[in-house]
């Protein structure tokens, strides 16, 4: 299992393929605006340090509960979009009558290939694919582990109808068995119509890559899904920047917005957003209610685990942005605002 997990390297005929985007420059895609992601040899064994030890609340000291699934109340037809949270960035959608998940990583470790494990504040989560109902549509923002999970591929394969993946995605999941035909790669600003649901694929300010040779050899981003009565964003990972703008002028304004809020640091602020930014981002694409995620699942910075959600409601509050805080597992819709504080009554 170790090596496939990797996924599956870049042929020159995928290169070759990769290279008719605008977005790939200089044998690699790249983000908008310069992102300078190096780190020095004494940065990279800091992280490497402080990641490994010193772990006090940076994580529950009990499993994380998740609400159970109520499979007839999800699949129960309504108006609005129906939407579940289990934790990061793993979101299932009952829209338009069909199932959707985002970036279904329900996998135990979100370092399956590194020496040590980063292991998930929820315990048995592969089990609750058992039972969802059928997946019209599986969307992947990007390649990395902690959103595309080889153990998760291959519990969901049966039940999965179609895939839409960022460009360059593809080659993973063909390399796991997934038919080709079945998967369909977008680039940045592409969008196709699935059961009367607009779906666009817009950029983040990210990167991409699972092992050592193949940074951004694929493509990374977010998701907005414009029906006639509502339109709802997934910003994807990815740091502050022009984009959250360009993409609320093209596509918004949007009845509610996933926020990326989670896993952020100082030496890495490029590539993933504090808080405060979370909030500004939902401003300048234009959400009317936002909802942080990128949290609640692993401890893949140094932040405490409680950091993100506090800090979002804080900024949140002197910017007068709606929010909505649903506890993992817990059905909701988009018009419900809440935020009950759920995690502070966690050790």
């Amino acid at each position: 299992m170790y090596f496939k997990q990797f996924g599956a390297g870049v042929t020159k005929e995928l290169q070759s393929r990769y290279e008719q985007s605008v977005n790939w420059k200089d044998g690699k895609f790249q983000n908008l605006e310069e992102t300078d992601m190096s780190f020095s040899f004494r940065d990279m064994i800091d992280i490497l340090y402080k990641q490994f030890t010193n772990r006090k609340e940076r994580e529950p000291l009990v499993d994380l509960p998740i609400e159970s699934f109520n499979k007839a109340h999800f699949l129960q037809e309504d108006n609005l979009a129906k939407i579940i949270w289990y934790g990061h960035s793993v979101l299932l959608f009952r829209i338009n009558g069909k199932t959707i998940f985002i970036d279904p990583m329900l996998g135990p470790d979100a370092a399956p290939i590194a020496p040590m494990t980063v292991k998930r504040f929820s315990a048995n989560t592969l089990d609750l694919i058992d039972d969802f109902p059928e997946i019209d549509l599986m969307l992947l923002s990007h390649d990395h582990y902690d959103h595309l999970d080889y153990q998760s591929i291959l519990r969901l394969k049966s039940k999965t109808k179609k895939y839409y993946v960022a460009l360059g995605v593809k080659r993973h999941l063909e390399k796991w068995g997934i038919d080709r035909d079945k998967i369909q790669e977008f680039d940045w600003w592409n969008n196709q119509v699935y059961a009367d649901i607009e779906i666009t694929f817009t950029p983040s300010r990210h990167f991409s890559g699972r092992g050592i040779s193949d940074r951004a050899k694929s493509l990374w981003g977010g998701w907005v899904f414009k029906t006639p009565t509502e339109n709802i964003w997934f910003s994807g990972d990815g740091g502050y920047g022009a984009h959250f703008k360009e993409i609320g002028d093209r596509l918004g304004p949007f009845d509610f917005g996933f926020m990326e809020c989670g896993q952020y640091n100082e030496k890495w602020s490029l590539i993933h957003m504090f808080p405060h930014e979370s909030v500004q981002a939902a401003l300048d694409a234009r959400v009317k209610r936002a909802m942080p995620v990128h949290w609640g699942a692993f401890s893949l910075a140094q932040h405490p685990w409680k950091e993100p959600a506090n800090g979002f409601i804080d900024a949140a509050l002197k910017q007068q942005l709606q929010i909505c805080l649903p506890k993992p597992g817990q059905l909701f819709c988009i018009r419900d605002g809440f935020a009950d504080a759920w995690w502070e009554e966690i050790k």
